[in-house]
């Protein structure tokens, strides 16, 4: 019995100390520093359009509710830009292509019927009709 006293005693003062130790008591220290933030560490490159492999590597780091707001907001924000950038760019490139094929016309072998197909109704240069 003594010993089961002694053992519930010793539990009671090491529990007592390392309580101490951790919320800042003993040495004067104060209580432990608060944990940094993890921070995204591969972001999104700056200096170069953001690729599939970019995107495929994104990883977010968790934080106590689930991923920093803040991490997932500045991706989606850039991706978004780039690819309203990027639907401007082809919007623009269809745009320029799509000029000349309504400006050209028939031309010599044929002409073009409503959906810009050619029908061949005159012979090619040099076909006997």
């Amino acid at each position: 019995m003594v010993m089961f006293l002694f053992l519930v005693v010793a539990l009671a003062v090491v529990v007592g100390a390392v309580t101490l130790a951790v919320v800042g008591g003993g040495e004067g220290r104060g209580p432990l520093p608060d944990a940094a933030p993890e921070r995204l560490r591969d972001a999104l490159p700056a200096d170069r359009p953001v690729a599939r492999v970019d995107v495929d590597a994104l990883r977010f780091p968790l934080a106590v509710r689930g991923y920093r707001m803040e991490d997932v907001d500045d991706a989606l924000n850039r991706l978004a830009a780039e690819l309203a950038e990027r639907d401007a760019r082809i919007a623009d490139l269809e745009s320029a292509l799509a000029g000349p094929r309504t400006a050209a016309p028939g031309g010599p072998e044929g002409q073009r019927d409503a959906e810009g197909r050619l029908s061949m109704d005159k012979p090619l240069p040099g076909e006997h009709p």
